[in-house]
């Protein structure tokens, strides 16, 4: 469970690193879109686990790219938000496939091919 400092700590920081990837690593991400879909921080505060999130699957390799260069997103963490807090969180980058993951199964799902109900189905239904 996480407190509401971690909390408070998390926001933060998923607000700041969103800001970042429009603003300062055009460099490092080019015209991918990507997503800070949720930030979860160390009860010390000192590790921060960032998923990330991609609107294209040709986007995806641009993960790697991001983890090479985490130092650098870190720094520009630390001019943002450095005033007001102790320490910068090292940051631990996880992709965050829950999107990609419901658009399969929507995909999944509506390609089933469900035989309609026969009438003796629907009568056996109703007498139970």
């Amino acid at each position: 469970m996480e407190s509401k400092r971690q909390q408070k700590y998390s926001k933060l920081i998923q607000k700041e690193i969103g800001e970042i990837f429009q603003k300062e690593a055009k460099n490092i991400i080019g015209n991918s879109f990507v997503t800070v879909s949720r930030v979860l921080v160390s009860p010390d505060l000192g590790v921060a686990k960032v998923y990330l999130s991609f609107l294209l699957e040709k986007d995806k390799p641009v993960f790697d790219t991001i983890n090479e260069r985490k130092n650098e997103l870190r720094k520009h963490l630390g001019n943002r938000i450095g005033k007001s807090v102790r320490i910068i969180p090292e940051l631990a980058l996880f992709m965050d496939d829950s999107a990609s993951y419901a658009q399969h199964m929507d995909k999944v799902i509506s390609s089933l091919e469900i035989p309609e109900a026969t009438d003796e189905e629907e009568d056996e239904e109703d007498e139970n």
